[in-house]
């Protein structure tokens, strides 16, 4: 009820620009980074989240300081390429600021320290001191008023999976924990072709209109929606006889209906195997 309430609340106070900072490049750079210092799962997800949330917040402060309404168009345009570069001036620091503070909420024994942070920054030609590294964790952590601690959508997978395992779904429970996490990393990692395949279903349309495409961001940007997605479609990878049953198990959990199930579960496997076949 907790994360249902939390993703809701998220959900009513979304941004325009929510997901801007989700593109493939950024997960697989935040991906490959965790698995370079060998952080957990969790940390992944966390840091994608924190970097996103932490940079609309900070285009939002500098467009506001800019005052990037007035002036017309190309005051417009001015304004926001001074705005683009004074966020690729610092963005692979605050990425690197934002894995190191997912690190410390995940496990603190094995947070990343600021010399292993500088080394890999230092092998990327930058010069940062720790003193810069630390008012880096300082802005994030000002940027986003110390609320860090955000549930990510493999939280929503895991308390699904243990529900679905209460309520009497005999299913293998370690080898759908692993390919579900499998299919969370790549759902973040191919987002905009999963998400554009089921707009595309929902709207019974090829070509979505700028509307259309607006309404969707809350769908994109569903953690309940993409847990149910992902479990589904890992039920149906691993044990497909189980499915209908896992399905109408995860409608009466979250209320989420059984066609949009199917239909982000279609959405994910047509990715998966690269056919348009239905």
């Amino acid at each position: 009820i907790r994360l249902a309430t939390e993703n809701e609340q998220y959900l009513s106070e979304l941004p325009e620009q929510a997901g801007s900072f989700k593109e493939t490049r950024i997960v697989e750079f935040i991906f490959l980074l965790a698995e370079k210092w060998r952080l957990d799962q969790s940390t992944r997800y966390q840091a994608v989240e924190l970097l996103e949330r932490f940079m609309l917040k900070q285009v939002e402060q500098l467009c506001d300081g800019r005052g990037s309404t007035r002036g017309g168009d190309q005051g417009q345009r001015s304004s926001w390429s001074s705005v683009r570069d004074q966020i690729a001036q610092t963005f692979v620091l605050r990425l690197v600021s934002c894995v190191q503070l997912a690190s410390k909420l995940s496990l603190h024994y094995s947070r990343v320290t600021s010399d292993t942070a500088l080394k890999f920054l230092q092998s990327l030609k930058y010069s940062y001191t720790k003193q810069e590294l630390l008012e880096s964790e300082l802005a994030v952590l000002n940027t986003l008023h110390f609320h860090i601690n955000v549930s990510t959508p493999l939280a929503y997978v895991e308390l699904l999976l243990e529900v679905l395992g209460y309520n009497g779904c005999l299913l293998p429970a370690k080898p759908l924990h692993q390919l579900c996490v499998q299919l969370l990393d790549f759902c973040y990692l191919t987002r905009e072709t999963i998400y554009d395949t089921l707009l595309k279903i929902a709207i019974e349309n090829s070509t979505p209109s700028k509307l259309q495409i607006a309404k969707f961001l809350t769908v994109k940007e569903d953690f309940m929606l993409l847990a149910v997605g992902v479990i589904s479609t890992g039920v149906f990878i691993l044990s497909p006889g189980h499915w209908e049953q896992v399905v109408e198990h995860l409608n009466c959990i979250t209320g989420i209906t059984p066609r949009s199930i199917l239909e982000f579960s279609y959405a994910v496997v047509r990715r998966i195997v690269g056919s348009t076949t239905p």
